[in-house]
């Protein structure tokens, strides 16, 4: 080999190390200037050159013209296209290959390897052993194994082992590290710990992939005596320390990590700095999150996509978005990980509109979504009951092929379900290859919300026939549906189920469902006797309950323990004055109306004022009680009053006492016509067309009357009215409502 040979080559390095493709052409074309008859050696590199900076053809028509290409001329090619993933003319160098070593059948693996092809990475490796076991080496094995682990091949990997044994490679550590790994995934942690036991010389990279192995499986102990008991750790240690607590939900104990890992002077990288992150985003440690982020910033890694993208998300469930949308846009890289964790940050603070203007805008910067991201959209739309939006999503999510997802599909099942599309809901599931818990418990809350007690019920058990486990948010649906349908006994023995057959402790949410299953059915003495035998005291939501059922069946006893419980739960609450001046105002007693009045008056507490909306050409237009605000205000009050004459005239009788004002009996009439609702529900029929549903969405709970004055409303006009309340939703159609008796 002559100097100048060795020269082109140290500079063909250089090349291929800076990724500089045209200063290696302007070396080539050098080199051809200058050497009328090149060495193989280096054309050889110069191929490796090629190959190593993506340039393909230049490779392979460099090889073509190498007079008398040795092994490692072949061998070069082969591992380009093999590296490439270009199978087709990797398997055709092959095939030409005058004489074959380890190397040659290592890049015919690992170019299988590399595109997931198990069955044919297996057929090169036993056509390997069939050409010599001397072909077999640690290169051999340690790409077997990675890819048994990649595809969770767990059988292959055992028998990958065996062949280990068998010559001799045992006690290398760059074979047991990814041995260890197949068997960690796969969950046979104790089998991966006997490979680290039986390896004579273990590194601290064994121990970092068997710290791993413990903490992927959930053993936090074994993982900190094993970190504990190292004589040497690297940073690697330490983040795997860190990021695994994190994982299993230790966050306190990744933050404690964190702050020892700075204070040894270690050197963090980007993924130090997204565990301790997300750590602080699980902990919503505001202060701690703030410190990373100014550390963050010293340390030069603002610039790191990861490293910013796991800021927004905890910024975002520190529930400070004003801080998660000033880091996103000094963000000089942005990927659908950090469009997504913004998304997705406004989606849970409540912010719906804003999570789908970021999805649109994400768009428009030319980054596709993935399932998640698009998902979580969808996610935002159902919060926002926007049924157009979402179908929107919908025909994106089957175009681009994303409908096949489980989160996608899920978050479209729930979609349709809370804009009380049901039967589509129930089309999508049926439509679903695979369905997981996600999936039937949304459905299950789909029908309970709709009050479809016996659906609930029989979607619920075919759940269980599924083997399917349900979890807290399952019950909260079947427990509504009971409550809903007047199933008190079937009620009890669910909410007993919860423990006795499927380990779910109930909670505050569990609890109420059942203040409502005995309140509705009037049995309000026994709700007040479960009240006092409860392990935690009610909610807002739970005393509220109590209290309306009270009005409903006029109990004032009950009514003013549970009124006073609420006062003494939160003081500026309304619901408790409200609902106990309606139960007063029932019985006449207006005296004490007026005394309840002032007490609001005395401490400040407002009512909240009562608005329904309909969404009209993208429109939304917002009603309150004897809006007066509407351009279509004389349309609407004149399509009010025509109904109203119709309405009597069938049978309708207002409910006087659901108005809680001392008034002549003409004024309450007046006052009942132009609830929020009514108006809003005029407004559709002047302008949805014939055939299409109406659909109002009220932020209070529909009242008595207003949900009486529907039905007629839906008989007389023969259109389907869907109204989404604060509580559930009430499909009103031919005169009744969906929810039957039990409003």
């Amino acid at each position: 080999m002559s100097s100048n040979s060795n020269y082109y080559c140290s500079l063909l390095k250089i090349c291929t190390e800076t990724r500089n493709r045209s200063q290696a052409k302007k070396i080539h074309c050098h080199i051809l200037r200058t050497i009328k008859d090149p060495e193989t050696f280096l054309l050889n590199n110069l191929v490796n050159a090629y190959g190593k900076l993506g340039d393909l053809t230049y490779a392979r028509n460099l090889f073509d013209k190498i007079p008398q290409p040795n092994l490692f001329s072949w061998n070069t090619i082969l591992f380009t296209y093999s590296k490439s993933g270009n199978l087709s003319d990797m398997n055709d160098i092959f095939s030409r290959m005058p004489k074959r070593d380890g190397v040659s059948w290592n890049s015919l693996i690992s170019g299988y390897a590399s595109r997931a092809l198990v069955t044919d990475a297996v057929k090169g490796y036993n056509s390997m052993l069939g050409d010599g076991a001397a072909n077999l080496n640690r290169i051999t094995f340690s790409t077997m194994l990675i890819l048994s682990s990649s595809q969770g091949c767990i059988h292959l990997g055992r028998q990958i082992h065996g062949q280990i044994v068998k010559f001799g490679f045992g006690s290398y550590v760059f074979v047991g590290c990814p041995l260890m790994d197949t068997y960690s995934k796969a969950g046979f942690v104790y089998d991966a710990k006997q490979v680290f036991d039986e390896t004579p010389e273990r590194n601290v990279v064994m121990y970092n992939t068997m710290i791993t192995g413990f903490l992927r499986c959930g053993m936090v102990e074994d993982s900190w005596s094993l970190f504990h008991s190292m004589r040497e750790k690297d940073p690697i240690s330490w983040t795997t320390m860190i990021t695994g607590l994190t994982q299993n939900g230790l966050y306190k104990e990744a933050i404690d990590l964190f702050r020892e890992m700075r204070t040894e002077g270690l050197v963090m990288d980007q993924f130090t700095f997204g565990s301790m992150l997300t750590a602080c985003g699980g902990l919503m440690a505001l202060k701690e999150g703030k410190q990373a982020h100014a550390f963050v910033i010293r340390t030069n890694h603002m610039d790191n996509v990861f490293v910013g993208s796991a800021l927004v998300d905890m910024y975002c469930k520190c529930k400070r978005i004003a801080f998660a949308e000033a880091v996103f846009k000094r963000m000089t890289h942005k990927n659908v990980v950090s469009w997504t964790a913004l998304l997705v940050g406004y989606g849970q603070n409540g912010y719906s509109e804003e999570a789908i203007r970021v999805f649109c805008d994400m768009q428009r910067n030319g980054i596709n979504p993935d399932y998640y991201t698009l998902g979580s959209v969808i996610s935002s739309c159902a919060n926002l009951a926007s049924l157009e939006e979402g179908s929107q999503f919908h025909g994106q999510a089957i175009v681009s092929g994303l409908f096949s997802f489980t989160t996608v599909s899920n978050a479209l099942v729930t979609l349709y379900s809370k804009c009380g599309s049901i039967e589509d809901a129930n089309r999508l599931f049926n439509e679903m290859n695979f369905r997981d818990e996600v999936s039937w418990t949304a459905l299950v809350s789909g029908y309970a919300q709709f009050g479809k007690a016996d659906e609930t019920i029989d979607l619920f058990q075919k759940m269980l026939a599924h083997g399917l486990k349900p979890d807290e948010v399952t019950f909260v649906g079947v427990l509504s549906a009971c409550s809903r349908a007047g199933l008190v006994e079937k009620g009890y023995q669910y909410f007993e189920s919860m423990v006795k057959e499927h380990g779910i402790m109930p909670v505050v949410d569990h609890y109420t469902c059942m203040i409502d299953l005995l309140s509705r059915a009037g049995r309000l003495e026994e709700a007040r006797c479960f009240i006092n035998k409860m392990p935690m005291p009610p909610d807002t939501i739970g005393w509220s309950t109590l209290l309306s059922s009270c009005r409903l069946h006029g109990n004032l006893e009950v009514g003013k323990w549970a009124a006073a419980s609420l006062q003494e739960l939160e003081p500026n609450n309304p619901a408790g004055y409200i609902l106990l001046s309606s139960i007063y105002a029932a019985k006449g007693k207006w005296d004490y109306v007026s005394e309840l009045r002032r007490g609001m008056r005395d401490k400040g507490v407002r009512k909240e004022p009562g608005c329904s909306w309909i969404k009209y050409k993208g429109k939304v237009h917002i009603f309150s009680a004897d809006d007066q605000t509407s351009p279509f205000s004389d349309q609407i009050y004149a399509e009010l009053d025509k109904l109203n004459h119709k309405m009597i005239e069938e049978g309708y009788v207002p409910d006087l006492s659901t108005v809680l004002h001392d008034v002549e009996e003409s004024e309450k009439k007046k006052m009942l016509n132009y609830h929020s609702e009514r108006l809003a529900i005029a407004f559709g029929l002047i302008f949805i067309p014939p055939g299409l549903p109406i659909r109002i969405v009220k932020n209070l709970r529909v009242c008595g009357d207003c949900h009486n004055a529907t039905k007629y409303i839906s008989k007389i006009t023969q259109r389907e009215i869907l109204v989404r309340d604060a509580v559930r939703f009430h499909l009103f159609k031919d005169g009744t409502c969906s929810c039957g008796d039990f409003w």
